[in-house]
């Protein structure tokens, strides 16, 4: 089976699944891939060598500004023309199947050209009836008309008994983790005032990872570092705990290491909102509505969380994926939710929820 897998590539967390689901589909036989990428500057991506000769288009990005999304720069930053030019130039026609996560260019093209698309992302759980919190009548757009396909196989951390199967992670936690620092990843926001955040916390030491962090730096108890795939790994494998904003995989991957939580949503982005609010009631954060110091300093005292164990596997998906019967995703769903561990207290809190 020849598959087009097109990658939103705004963030890092899309291309975090991508990279788990790129090696399960280097071991098969009965799987051709390609991929693309959309969303940022070609030259941005890293470690990317598991994609082979990817290609790489301008697509859409949202601009933030201090921890918010910019609407007019946005708007002003998007290339409407050159959005739809790249549509109708892609040629998907020789492929079986597009897989989908949340990238605009080849989900229209499929569409316009007869390919059947099937979307496996976190966007595509809010497809259905699932939390949210801080939606608007354009956010509901964006998700119906950004990247449509036909089939829509959501992932997130419960299935609320809807076509949605759990993230793949393949970190394990730390035999004997170190759990001297702090992780930071905040990334929409300014590198001054996360200095401001952190400055009086003397007492504990902050490991940071910014995009606009060029060279590895300390100032006392913080350290500075870019972004990279091997050392953010290696420093979340090991810390205490997280602070983060409200990504999807950021917040899978620390569940499953069993790293507390301390969460910072991108203001505008509702999906980040509701991500968040699905972790309150899970039981698996605490919220950071704002960068305050004495809010950081309550939570260092928590308790390390119970997590949750995720698959680490895809391989049944890709054997879904491969028999072809697409419109049929619940004995999939079934099998990958057997697989997942919730802690006791995580347990009793679904159990409580009506869905």
């Amino acid at each position: 089976m020849k598959i087009l897998y097109g990658v939103q590539g705004t963030g890092n967390g899309h291309i975090a699944r991508a990279r788990i689901m790129a090696a399960a589909m280097a071991k098969r036989n009965d799987i051709e891939v390609d991929f693309i990428f959309s969303g940022r500057d070609p030259g941005d991506y890293f470690d990317m060598e598991c994609f082979g000769q990817y290609r790489a288009f301008r697509g859409l990005t949202f601009i933030t500004r201090k921890g918010k999304v910019s609407q007019w720069e946005t708007v002003k930053n998007a290339r409407p023309f050159q959005l739809l030019r790249d549509i109708r130039q892609l040629d998907v026609s020789g492929y079986d199947l597009l897989l989908n996560d949340f990238e605009p260019i080849t989900a229209w093209a499929a569409r316009r050209q007869g390919v059947t698309s099937i979307s496996v992302s976190h966007q595509a759980a809010f497809s259905y009836d699932i939390p949210r919190d801080g939606e608007h009548l354009s956010d509901r757009l964006v998700m119906r008309n950004f990247a449509p396909t036909d089939i829509q196989l959501g992932v997130h951390w419960f299935h609320f008994e809807k076509p949605i199967v759990p993230p793949f992670i393949t970190d394990k936690p730390a035999a004997h983790p170190a759990n001297s620092h702090t992780l930071v990843y905040l990334p929409f926001e300014e590198l001054a005032d996360i200095q401001l955040l952190l400055e009086p916390l003397t007492e504990q030491r902050f490991v940071c990872f910014h995009p606009k962090v060029k060279q590895p730096s300390k100032q006392g108890h913080i350290e500075w570092n870019p972004t990279s795939k091997a050392e953010f790994r290696h420093a979340l494998q090991h810390c205490s705990g997280v602070i983060s904003n409200g990504g999807f995989e950021l917040a899978s991957e620390s569940l499953q290491l069993q790293k507390k939580l301390l969460v910072k949503p991108l203001h505008g982005q509702f999906e980040q909102m509701s991500n968040l609010k699905t972790l309150i009631t899970m039981g698996l954060c605490q919220p950071l509505y704002q960068l305050d110091t004495d809010t950081v300093e309550e939570w260092l005292l928590e308790p390390a969380s119970e997590g949750l164990q995720f698959p680490d596997d895809p391989s049944p998906m890709l054997d879904w994926i491969v028999a072809g019967d697409w419109h049929d995703t619940k004995p999939l769903c079934e099998a990958l939710w057997k697989q997942v561990n919730f802690g006791p207290k995580t347990r009793e809190r679904l159990m409580s929820l009506a869905f």
